[in-house]
């Protein structure tokens, strides 16, 4: 075995088994080379492994760091909110609400939800912290003709419970495209990622009402390193 994956192996135990717990520094390359007996370069590339395998994170000026190995399950299937998610797993959350603003329609936006070019849509973005942690952005566009007002300290709360208890709509499904893209700068910028730190999970959605309008189209981009996305799929036999 090649001396950073052994280093690789070594360090993946230790911290698996809490010698490098949570949210603590690795020992610096300095005295990794020193412990391992190896070059600068084979320390990288072992740390590069740990990254690459979602163990650390690399921090300009401090070093890296052991990562939260606990994934949210976040559901495929199914129409759940963040709300209801931080609920169910008894997350310590927080919701900032970045921008609300009325914006018209692109052709771009025209051709993802059917809304007419140059309608009047509302553009939502609000950035959700985990633990103290920047970990998901949800980008909301929101049909203004069936959204005629967004409060923000509603939106800031749940803005399923503000349509359904205080709009009285009837929400019935949507359409999902799962996706890991490269970060742009202001997606990095919002999830305080490092330029190590290249892709995120973006999750885009067509929301649809009981009487088949779409009502809301949402690019929400999270962290690889905080979500795990599962289903549960059940075989139907075909008839012979």
């Amino acid at each position: 075995m090649n001396k950073f994956k052994e280093i690789f192996a070594d360090l993946e135990q230790k911290i698996l088994n809490g010698v490098y717990p949570a949210n603590t520094l690795l020992p610096s390359e300095s005295q990794m080379m020193e412990k391992y007996h190896v070059s600068r370069e084979t320390v990288r590339k072992a740390l590069s492994l740990l990254r690459n395998a979602g163990y650390i994170q690399k921090k300009q000026g401090k070093g890296s760091i052991v990562l939260d190995l606990h994934r949210f399950d976040f559901p495929i299937s199914g129409l759940t909110s963040f709300k209801e998610l931080q609920d169910k797993f008894n997350m310590e959350s927080q919701t900032e609400v970045i921008s609300i603003k009325k914006i018209a329609v692109s052709p771009d936006l025209s051709e993802k939800t059917g809304w007419p070019v140059a309608a009047e849509v509302w553009k939502l973005v609000r950035r959700r912290l985990i633990n103290g942690d920047p970990s998901i952005i949800d980008i909301d566009y929101l049909d203004a003709s069936i959204i005629p007002s967004l409060p923000k300290e509603r939106v800031a709360e749940s803005i399923y419970r503000y349509f359904e208890e205080d709009l009285g709509l009837e929400i019935s499904y949507a359409q999902k495209e799962i996706t890991v893209d490269t970060a742009s700068k202001e997606i990095r910028d919002l999830l305080n990622l490092t330029l190590d730190d290249r892709h995120v999970v973006a999750v885009r959605s067509l929301v649809y009402l009981y009487d088949m309008r779409c009502f809301e189209y949402t690019e929400s981009i999270h962290r690889l390193d905080k979500f795990r996305f599962v289903d549960f799929a059940r075989r139907t036999k075909t008839q012979k």
